[in-house]
């Protein structure tokens, strides 16, 4: 758990308010409704005072509610999902490369900030497009504020990828830019690539044509109204 997503639980279960974490650490109320919504809120006394008891209870009233819907709703999405087949991935790893996927060049990339995106596109590439460990490349886009160091140590931590087959960081100084993503993205970017260097059949872009084959069958029948 990173530091600053550390600080933010600590301060929530002392029982401050989003807006008054956002005061103190500048992160958006987003970002902290997603990472503390399991941790439990008991407002303190400046809390109390801030805000008045009438509307910290209507507040608390609701806040209860959505912690209620959000468990019902979870528990339903575990029962329609079910246990995921091997055509399940194979399936759900084209939606990845349609949305997440280099398609108008003949290179195998796929970006996300988001590890669980960059994971199961590993595990799609190395089970259905006959990857090896050593075919991987990642570059980290980042941002003036991001530690790349830390960054190297977190993408490689969970894509199992050692740091010697990541490329230089790309770093986006652009201000307006750095600006919005100041504190969102704390490790940035990952781009992961495929390259061949001489021992991938029939090659990079011959398995992409095969990749895009298969997004172009799927978008045929969609529109076909098979589905």
């Amino acid at each position: 758990m990173n530091k600053l997503r550390g600080k933010a639980e600590k301060l929530r279960r002392l029982g401050y308010s989003y807006g008054m974490i956002n005061e103190k650490l500048a992160i958006s109320k987003s970002t902290l409704s997603n990472w503390l919504n399991k941790v439990e809120f008991n407002p303190n006394q400046e809390v109390i005072e801030r805000i008045g008891k009438a509307r910290l209870k209507s507040a608390l009233y609701r806040h209860g509610l959505k912690l209620k819907d959000i468990a019902q709703r979870k528990q339903e999405a575990i029962q329609e999902v079910g246990k995921l087949i091997k055509r399940d991935l194979f399936m759900l790893g084209i939606g990845v490369y349609l949305g997440e996927g280099s398609k108008a060049i003949e290179e195998i990339r796929i970006s996300n900030s988001d590890p669980v995106i960059i994971k199961l596109a590993l595990k799609w590439l190395r089970r259905f497009c006959g990857l090896e460990e050593h075919h991987f490349r990642i570059t980290i886009h980042s941002y003036p504020d991001v530690d790349n160091r830390k960054a190297l140590q977190f993408w490689s931590k969970e894509t199992a990828i050692p740091v010697a087959q990541f490329t230089k960081t790309v770093i986006d100084n652009r201000r307006g830019k750095s600006a919005l993503r100041r504190r969102k993205l704390l490790y940035g970017t990952a781009h992961l690539y495929v390259r061949g260097g001489g021992t991938l059949f029939p090659g990079v872009k011959s398995l992409h044509r095969k990749i895009i084959g298969w997004i172009e069958n799927i978008e045929r029948q969609v529109d076909a109204g098979v589905v």
